[in-house]
């Protein structure tokens, strides 16, 4: 069905039906993934987006604009708020014209003068436009109309400026014979009494909308029982997203921060769906040349030392953090950031680790050898761009993003904060070519030096590792390269991925990227613990 179709059927239902607000192509399909039917392209909230006042500063072809991008954006019709025509009969005509050639379903016109003012500004000091010449210009609009069920209505503002049940009454009656395909009749009372009063007069000539934004505390089905037609909820997703704004915008100003906020706003990812990303990812598997995207690798065959029972048919990486497989939660973080491509190495309570129905590669002599043995068995995946990541970390995603923005050779994700380590913390610290301050953001901090052990025996260490390496295709095939040496010499046994990342580093420059916090080692109590309550906001 034409979405002018659709919308002329709202207004002829026997039902009442519901239009939502939208100022632009974003509001407009947030508004039909609710589940709304149709849409209001509100003058007043597409003049706040564009930053003027509802006076007609906005120019018509600006709105026009706007409302291709919500035409576009979405499948269910729209009825713009086209003000007083933006002129006389002629640029009537005009606007019609161009609203049917854009996709628009229907144009609403308000009986004031142009410029016209918002009607809960001042109301009663607008004058209102002569009925004949408001007349003249509804015909004027059904004219230049290509489409027949284009719909062109009429929007009364006696109340609004105080004249009064006989004058909304002879306005709308006026129009009817205009040939209105429906009549909006306004009010800016508390309580919906001049509405009914009017309603009880007007014997269901023609359908009737309303917009109770003042008398927003009337129960809905007060409407459907005088016999309205349609509701439109005027202006509220832009009312919802400046109080967000302000909020958020202030938090950011006096903080110098976004650690507090980020948790508050929508993730890019989902501004990502809203704007149809996957059909253009779609799209560029049918027209653009074949791109291998970035794989990972996820060592998760140990059981774990210190959690005894707790990994008695279960390794580590398996143990539920806020009510969820930690590895589970691992791959939600690597999709998160576009990687799909997962490959696990399990080895202890293998089966346990295939439940999450990801190709899976078993390091069967998992209790004598060590990571490389692992990544051993993942080999034929250790090409192109590869994350290699450990099984029992967790990361937040905007963690994850800053490995992936990385476009060296190779890098590792560096906490640089050790402030809270305790002497006796064994970690696998690093010694880089500048500490983590507001220098690093801007210059390339590159590895010096791994080291493995006690704090005691890192005093000089400028962060640790926190188990994430990225490797461009170059050095994929460089890391290969050393595994089979390794697994030939049978060097690969107890060797870590310390030890491969160390071999790396004296052929290819491994760049450091910082982040202080944002990850949880689970490797014991301690870590399981710190885990729950932090998961619920990792992605």
């Amino acid at each position: 069905m034409k979405k002018t179709t659709k919308l002329r059927s709202m207004l002829t239902s026997n039902k009442l039906e519901f239009l939502m607000e939208a100022h632009s192509g974003l509001s407009a399909r947030i508004a039909e993934e609710a589940g709304f039917q149709g849409l209001w392209g509100s003058g007043l909230s597409i003049s706040a987006s564009l930053g003027v006042r509802d006076n007609n500063e906005a120019s018509w072809t600006q709105v026009l604009d706007v409302c291709e991008y919500m035409t576009d954006a979405t499948s269910i019709p729209m009825l713009l708020d086209g003000d007083t025509g933006f002129g006389n009969f002629n640029n009537m005509r005009r606007l019609v014209k161009k609203l049917c050639q854009r996709g628009v379903a229907g144009v609403c016109i308000e009986d004031k003068i142009f410029p016209k003012t918002n009607s809960f500004l001042r109301g009663e000091q607008q004058p209102l436009a002569d009925i004949e010449e408001f007349c003249g210009k509804i015909k004027a609009g059904l004219d230049a109309r290509s489409d027949d069920d284009f719909c062109v209505l009429a929007r009364v503002e006696a109340f609004i400026a105080g004249h009064g049940l006989k004058e909304a009454l002879k306005r709308a009656s006026a129009y009817h014979e205009a040939g209105a395909d429906a009549i909006l009749m306004h009010s800016k009372l508390s309580k919906p009494d001049e509405i009914i009063s009017f309603m009880k007069e007007w014997g269901n000539r023609l359908p009737v909308v309303i917009v109770p934004t003042k008398y927003y505390s009337t129960p809905t089905p007060v409407f459907q029982e005088i016999g309205v037609s349609t509701v439109i909820w005027a202006n509220h997703q832009l009312r919802a997203s400046v109080a967000a704004m302000q909020e958020v915008t202030k938090t950011i100003f006096n903080e110098q921060s976004l650690l507090s906020v980020e948790e508050k706003v929508v993730s890019v990812k989902e501004i990502f769906r809203l704007q149809n990303d996957a059909e253009l990812e779609e799209a560029e598997k049918l027209y653009l040349p074949a791109k291998e995207g970035t794989k990972a690798i996820i060592l998760a065959a140990a059981r774990g030392n210190g959690l005894d029972e707790l990994t008695q048919d279960k390794p580590k990486a398996m143990l539920e953090i806020d009510g969820k497989p930690l590895l589970a939660r691992s791959l939600d973080s690597l999709r998160a950031v576009g990687i799909h491509d997962i490959s696990i190495v399990a080895g202890y309570a293998a089966d346990s680790v295939q439940s999450l129905n990801v190709p899976t590669m078993i390091n069967s002599k998992y209790e004598t050898t060590g990571e490389l043995a692992s990544l051993w068995q993942a080999k034929d995946s250790l090409n192109g761009d590869c994350v290699i990541a450990y099984g029992d970390v967790l990361a937040r995603q905007h963690v994850m993003g800053l490995l992936l923005e990385n476009h060296g050779e190779c890098a590792i994700l560096v906490d640089g904060d050790l402030s809270d380590r305790e002497d006796q913390y064994i970690g696998d610290f690093v010694v880089c070519s500048k500490p983590d301050s507001k220098h690093a953001l801007t210059e390339n901090v590159t590895l010096k030096k791994l080291t493995n052990g006690q704090r005691t025996n890192s005093k000089d260490a400028t962060g640790e590792w926190i188990g994430f390496v990225k490797f461009s295709p170059k050095t994929s095939n460089l890391a290969l390269e050393i595994l089979t040496k390794m697994n030939a010499s049978g060097d690969i046994q107890n060797a870590s991925m310390l030890d491969l990342i160390s071999e790396i580093s004296k052929t290819i420059q491994i760049d450091v990227i910082y982040t202080r916090g944002g990850w949880i080692d689970v490797d014991d109590y301690a870590g399981l613990m710190r885990g729950q309550g932090f998961a619920g906001n990792t992605l």
